[in-house]
């Protein structure tokens, strides 16, 4: 039998709580519960980068879709190989599918970000501030 890929195993974690059949309960604050409700958090943000990206690929002529598709796949292998370093510490742990999902949500959230404000983007517009320039206005 094949040994499954880091990435497989990435999403097996992070969904495992969706099988369960639960929903989140943010006022139950188990550790399972807090692994379900990360996890539906992660599948939000997954479905808006989804729709972003479709959004985005239909807009483009055939060669900028073929980029596109690449530079997302390679995003793909980043994310998952950034969350499974990010959350190694916890692995073994009740902790693990939450903090793999909150890494998930925030890679997720930022690279929906990128696609939806970088090709529109025009000198001097505020709504296509990058993530760092939004953190460095929010501390002000």
């Amino acid at each position: 039998m094949r040994r499954l890929s880091l990435p497989a195993c990435l999403v097996l974690l992070a969904t495992a709580p969706a099988a369960w059949g639960q929903e989140c309960d943010r006022s139950d604050d188990s550790q399972q519960m807090m692994n379900i409700c990360a996890n539906a958090d992660y599948e939000a943000a997954d479905a808006k980068l989804n729709a972003a990206y479709k959004e985005l690929f239909g807009s483009n002529d055939e060669k900028a879709q073929k980029l596109l598709q690449a530079a997302q796949r390679a995003w793909i292998a980043f994310r998952d190989a950034e969350c499974a370093y990010s959350a190694a510490d916890s692995e073994g742990g009740s902790i693990h599918p939450m903090e793999v999902s909150q890494c998930l949500t925030e890679l997720t959230n930022e690279r929906t970000k990128q696609l939806t404000s970088g090709p529109n983007c025009k000198d001097g517009d505020p709504s296509c501030a990058s993530p760092d320039e939004d953190e460095d206005q929010d501390m002000q």
